[in-house]
């Protein structure tokens, strides 16, 4: 089965930044494509220095939709929005009071790929982290979600008036070109004692079963531990995600809704209809709809949760509560028959109200889409 790569290469303009991103992907472009996923065959979709967080977007949803391995090659640079504190890549546009409307956050690279089946799904970060995202990593972890597996290396802010080059990703790419396909960790390895070997030092250092911080610094707080997933009321399902992934591509896609239906109902039974279990299902069931072309079951199913969300106490601005109402807000915009998005359009207009998000103008926009349905009535 053919893989899928995507190459990310994106720094600010100007004097905010802190790494030549863009430098490697000449280097990263020299390698065959099966080389870099690894597989027989594999298609390459590159953005080098992105404008619009929603074309990387558009790119990364593309490319985790994709049947076969993924793998995503990661460089730039780190900073955190001045209203949440999260982390986002910053693009080309982003200065430190704009980030939250110009950078790409790093939750959504969770938020795309955790319908991916596990074990496919291989991100490799070579990042420079600006003095405010370096102190928020010291005690959070930066990662893509359970399933898939993150290497690489978060470097801290470069001296003053210094712009840092992407050494570690240079050196992926480096082994690369040598020929062969070692196994992902071994790569890591060898990437990592390249750039020790050049007198590079205090890095973070991402691995798939470990994080270790830079001397000096304090260490992580303990992950939450993981509660124990449902069993399925018809038996076991190894990993149910992978199983409704490969009904999804089957174009079985009422199977593949009543597998994610039934471990929905056994979350809500084991921890609650409002628990992040229950919650979880119920997202993984408005994708489906989605991949389904139901564009309105898809929009309620996204205005459910995000109303869930908000009932539980969520913040307007939680990043999970923002972006069920974004893509309620997006598959409602595809529901062609009018009478039923006009039915749906005062209560998506109500929550877009409460939830605005990072989109300017979100709330005109389904005010004036909902005035021109009226009219067609």
């Amino acid at each position: 089965m053919p893989g899928t790569v995507l190459l990310l290469a994106a720094s600010p303009v100007g004097k905010g930044c802190l790494v030549d991103a863009a430098s490697v992907l000449p280097v990263l472009a020299a390698v065959p494509p099966a080389v870099l996923a690894g597989t027989d065959t594999a298609n390459v979709v590159e953005l080098a220095d992105p404008l619009e967080p929603q074309a990387v977007l558009t790119r990364l949803r593309a490319a985790a939709a994709a049947a076969g391995p993924l793998t995503v090659f990661v460089t730039g640079q780190l900073q955190l929005d001045r209203r949440q504190r999260l982390p986002h890549l910053a693009l080309a546009r982003t200065t430190p009071s704009t980030v939250r409307y110009t950078g790409f956050p790093w939750h959504w690279f969770r938020e795309e790929l955790r319908l991916r089946p596990a074990g496919t799904t291989t991100v490799l970060v070579d990042l420079h982290a600006d003095a405010e995202a370096w102190g928020w990593l010291r005690g959070h972890a930066l990662e893509c979600g359970p399933t898939v597996a993150v290497y690489g290396r978060v470097a801290p802010p470069p001296g003053r008036r210094t712009v840092a080059a992407p050494t570690y990703m240079k050196a992926v790419a480096t082994i690369l070109r040598s020929g062969g396909r070692p196994a992902v960790e071994q790569l890591h390895q060898a990437a990592l004692g390249r750039i020790a070997g050049e007198g590079e030092v205090g890095d973070l250092v991402l691995g798939a079963a470990a994080w270790v911080p830079p001397q000096g610094s304090a260490p992580r707080a303990p992950d939450r531990p993981e509660r124990p997933r449902p069993q399925a009321p018809d038996g076991p399902v190894g990993d149910p995600h992978a199983a409704i992934s490969s009904a999804v591509r089957a174009g079985n896609h009422a199977d593949a809704d009543a597998l994610a239906a039934r471990w929905q109902e056994a979350s809500a039974d084991a921890h609650g209809p409002g628990s992040q279990e229950a919650l979880h299902w119920a997202e993984v069931r408005a994708d489906l709809a989605m991949f389904a072309g139901d564009a309105e079951r898809s929009c309620r199913t996204w205005m459910a949760v995000a109303a869930a969300r908000l009932a539980a106490g969520q913040a307007v601005d939680a990043p999970a509560v923002e972006a069920a109402v974004d893509r309620a807000h997006h598959q409602w915009g595809r529901i062609a028959d009018t009478a039923r998005a006009r039915e749906l359009g005062p209560a998506l207009a109500d929550l877009r109200a409460r939830v605005p998000g990072r989109r300017q103008g979100a709330l005109d926009h389904v005010r004036r889409q909902l005035r021109q349905l009226q009219l067609q009535s």
